[in-house]
């Protein structure tokens, strides 16, 4: 695959709120594109703040965020960025083995999020790609992983073995995800209203 801008603004659907995270990482550098890791927050398709492996810190993008968000949110996502940097390039590693590929560049990319709905219902997604293809997605309500294919297969039942992968993405999408995304959109209010 060839490098490509390594993250988009996110369509969001209207009457809900939504906080998205994006993850790309990369074998080789690419021009414009970090060695190794990108990763990008988004409130309701606005841009939150991004974290680089050249950068190594998590770091706000528009002033409100900046003057609304604690220092320790930002410092909690650098260290979880940071850990998420290291685990990606191993799976990198390991994803070029299981395909039997050579050491041309190579890309994961991650989407993960959650939504508050009008009725104050929620929903939370997370899946993966490798190379641009669809790879293994995590159903919330079913607490499943599905595989995409034969090599994803392999991960869905190395995860399925271990049940605190599933929980730790349920809880992290339920629980975790929609604290932030509220205290986000009342930290972010004028702005969103402004939109």
């Amino acid at each position: 695959p060839h490098c490509s801008p390594p993250l988009t603004t996110p369509r969001v659907p209207t009457g809900l709120h939504s906080l998205r995270y994006f993850h790309v990482s990369v074998s080789e550098p690419c021009p414009g594109v970090p060695q190794f890791f990108v990763a990008a927050g988004y409130l309701d398709g606005n841009p939150m703040g991004q974290y680089d492996s050249e950068l190594g810190r998590f770091v706000s993008r528009p002033d409100w965020v900046k003057e609304a968000v604690e220092p320790q949110f930002r410092d909690t996502l650098t260290r979880i960025k940071q850990k998420k940097q290291h685990v990606n390039l191993q799976d990198l590693d390991n994803l070029r083995l299981r395909y039997n590929q050579s050491g041309t560049t190579h890309v994961i990319q991650t989407m993960y999020g959650c939504d508050l709905l009008e009725d104050n219902s929620t929903r939370g997604y997370w899946q993966h790609a490798y190379n641009g293809r669809d790879f293994i997605a995590f159903d919330m309500d079913t607490m499943t992983f599905t595989p995409a294919d034969d090599g994803a297969l392999i991960t869905k039942r190395k995860w399925e073995v271990d049940r605190s992968v599933a929980e730790r993405w349920r809880h992290y999408l339920t629980t975790t995800c929609i604290e932030w995304l509220r205290k986000h959109v009342s930290y972010g209010r004028p702005m969103l209203e402004r939109k």
